[in-house]
């Protein structure tokens, strides 16, 4: 069952991620990052990791990957202290959007049944 070993290994390059962004003092990276998913290949050479940034402004998130994107090569440092491989992958960070998107959906049905509620409570009037 190779499959939960990667899923182990990839949990585990999530973690330390997680912690060394939060560690990271660099201004540029928005302290609302999160890491959200880490695919490595098998060979552990590539990871991708999905990064969420919760910000209001779409040029913070593209700054922050960006600046991720920058700075792997002290990242990949920082994982080889943490974790224990016998290989630490490239790190490509892309952006996920998918909680923002998330948040966008429950928006618009709050604000549907909220409409729904005055429509009813205007009929029975």
């Amino acid at each position: 069952m190779p499959s939960v070993r990667y899923d182990r290994i990839n949990e585990e390059i999530k973690k330390a991620l997680s912690e060394i962004i939060r560690d990271m003092k660099d201004p540029r990276i928005s302290p609302m990052t999160t890491v959200l998913l880490v695919e490595a290949t098998n060979d552990l050479k590539i990871a991708k990791v999905r990064i969420s940034v919760y910000d209001k402004s779409d040029d913070v998130r593209r700054e922050t990957v960006a600046q991720l994107n920058r700075a792997e090569g002290f990242i990949a440092r920082e994982l080889g202290k943490r974790v224990d491989l016998r290989r630490i992958p490239t790190l490509k960070f892309s952006l996920d959007d998918s909680i923002e998107y998330a948040v966008h959906i429950s928006e618009i049905i709050n604000k549907l049944q909220s409409e729904r509620k005055k429509d009813e409570t205007q009929d029975d009037e």
